[in-house]
């Protein structure tokens, strides 16, 4: 089969031989380690510029997968990693890249060597630098889409790979982009954020949040620019992090963010001091973006080349009407293309008892093989840890779907009680207190009902396994984090937060969970919202408007179990 060239970046001759050399530097860097000429100590600022970490059982190795976006070459060449240089799997995450956690630190510059081949490597996943840039997993084919985010996303890319001004800032700085007033990329959790908008005049530009996280102390962000003009969107972006890096915290690791310094400055005399940087870097103005530019990196998102094809069609809804398994699927796993006669399908990675975000060497080469039949060789990360296929043609969905059920990847369940979001926890992490794999697996398999799936309807839950919140605890409808406390592991609930457009952060319910009854405790939770829940209400809608105190009752009860 030839291969099918997908719309997004390509390298040019400066991409590739800026990977290839950053690659090659590495490899002595890790000979050097290997042959104890550098100490762990001495080592590890070098491995984790290039995306490696050393966690409780062995090194990990974090792939950056820019804006989520992935063709099937290289979804194959990751399956051929985890086959050859790991355990036969990859890990999706919450920052759309994708994790190995088993490789031996001799194959490591093989495997960067490997992903070089297909342009991607692991440069600026860890560190105190600009990590890589998320966006909406629907970018360029959302129906409610003001304009694609990912040249955007692109251009931030290059601005800030190895930029010499912030490759040591105070903290690490996390960039999310999206182009629909739906927020698919939980745009107020990041340290800055632009989102499309349009002015009065019609005209598309960029408004700026900056200073939200989670973690130790999460914030939301505000809005720090209203409206930046296109070809001044890098000289507004160097202009905050210039700020930061003056002025951000490097005393202590715990109030070293920018959400720190937001709220220690405010926002008003944050947006003085970058005012005057912004003013100062206009001047000179060698960080407009030429339009040229813009438009040469825009050409490579151009839409593909749709078809002319009704909306709706007569095949895909009597297929639809016949088959119950895949009603399900395409009711729950399928969103709404701008093009008439497409549809947007969600891979979900959460199968009941499945580790969130995983999928085997196996499965994404399928993956790949389905990416190149019916989604014109391409495929998104999403942050919720599923994969999504863009571009696919109505017709196309039950084939999809029966390709889907061979390789055990058909859930449908996108969006409800299941679908949850966890990070890999004490299973892997040596930052973790307590596990999420299995508290996740155990919740899942209590809601794995598909009815009462979707009886329940929208319910995000989200777990981390420690208080740097990898698993967004702090914006699920149902947060979960787990503690230590004197060696026993403890999971604490919070309620009410959001990741999307309605950003807010969950509120604290009490005391903690042991790890026997945490399920027990969301299950009542649950069942308190079906109680009290109106026609058509959301559990975040419900939780909004009557509170914690029944949720908390309903918790603690545990005679009701």
């Amino acid at each position: 089969m030839s291969e099918i060239q997908p719309n997004m970046y390509r390298y040019d001759e400066f991409d590739a031989r800026f990977v290839a050399e950053r690659t090659a530097q590495f490899a002595g860097q890790v000979q050097r380690r290997l042959s104890g000429e550098l100490t762990e100590d001495q080592f590890k600022p070098l491995r984790l510029m290039n995306g490696l970490y050393l966690q409780l059982h062995a090194y990990m190795l974090r792939v950056a997968v820019p804006y989520g976006t992935l063709s099937s070459r290289q979804m194959r060449m990751l399956a051929h990693i985890a086959r050859k240089y790991d355990k036969g799997y990859g890990h999706f995450t919450t920052r759309q890249n994708i994790q190995y956690n088993w490789p031996r630190l001799v194959d490591v510059p093989d495997i960067l060597r490997d992903l070089a081949r297909v342009e991607m490597h692991a440069i600026q996943t860890s560190g105190n630098c600009i990590r890589n840039v998320t966006a909406d997993h629907f970018a360029g084919a959302s129906a409610d889409e003001i304009e694609d985010p990912r040249p955007l996303a692109e251009i931030i890319r290059q601005w800030s790979s190895l930029h010499p001004e912030f490759v040591f800032l105070p903290r690490k700085f996390k960039i999310a982009v999206s182009g629909s007033p739906h927020d698919r990329a939980a745009l107020a959790f990041h340290d800055m954020a632009i989102e499309i908008v349009k002015n009065a005049e019609g005209r598309t530009g960029y408004k700026v949040l900056v200073g939200g996280g989670m973690g130790r102390t999460p914030y939301i962000a505000q809005a720090l620019g209203e409206f930046v003009e296109k070809q001044d969107i890098l000289a507004f972006l160097e202009s905050v992090l210039r700020v930061y890096n003056e002025q951000g915290r490097r005393d202590n690791i715990y109030k070293a963010r920018i959400k720190i310094l937001t709220n220690a400055l405010g926002i008003e005399e944050l947006k003085k001091l970058v005012a005057r940087e912004f003013a100062e870097i206009k001047a000179r103005g060698d960080l407009t973006v030429p339009r040229e530019e813009l438009d040469r990196i825009t050409a490579y998102f151009a839409p593909p080349a749709f078809e002319t094809l009704e909306d709706a069609m007569p095949f895909f809804d009597e297929k639809k009407g016949g088959d119950a398994a895949f009603n399900a699927w395409a009711s729950q796993n399928i969103a709404k293309h701008r093009a008439p006669g497409y549809a947007i399908a969600t891979i979900s990675l959460k199968a009941v008892g499945a580790v969130p975000g995983d999928a085997s060497a196996e499965q994404l080469d399928a993956i790949a093989g389905i990416m190149d039949r019916f989604s014109l060789g391409e495929v998104r990360v999403s942050h919720e840890q599923n994969l999504v296929l863009p571009h696919v043609r109505q017709r196309d969905l039950p084939a999809i779907f029966a390709a889907l059920q061979a390789i055990d990847l058909a859930t449908p369940n996108a969006g409800l009680i299941t679908d949850i979001i966890a990070c890999p926890g004490l299973d892997y992490c040596d930052l973790a207190n307590a596990r999420s794999i299995p508290i996740a697996q155990r919740i899942a398999r209590k809601f794995a009902d598909l009815d009462r799936q979707h009886d329940i309807g929208e319910l995000k839950i989200k777990i981390s396994g420690c208080i740097n919140a990898c698993g967004h605890h702090h914006a699920g409808h149902i947060g979960i984090l787990g503690v230590d406390k004197k060696g026993v592991e403890f999971y604490q609930l919070q309620l009410g937060g959001s990741g999307a457009e309605d950003a807010s952060i969950g509120e604290v319910m009490g005391p903690g969970f042991t790890e026997h009854e945490i399920a027990g405790a969301v299950e009542r939770v649950v069942n308190a919202y079906l109680a009290a829940r109106k026609p058509g209400e959301r559990f975040l809608d419900a939780y909004r408007r009557i509170g914690m105190t029944p949720f908390k009752q309903a918790a603690y009860d545990m005679e009701a179990a």
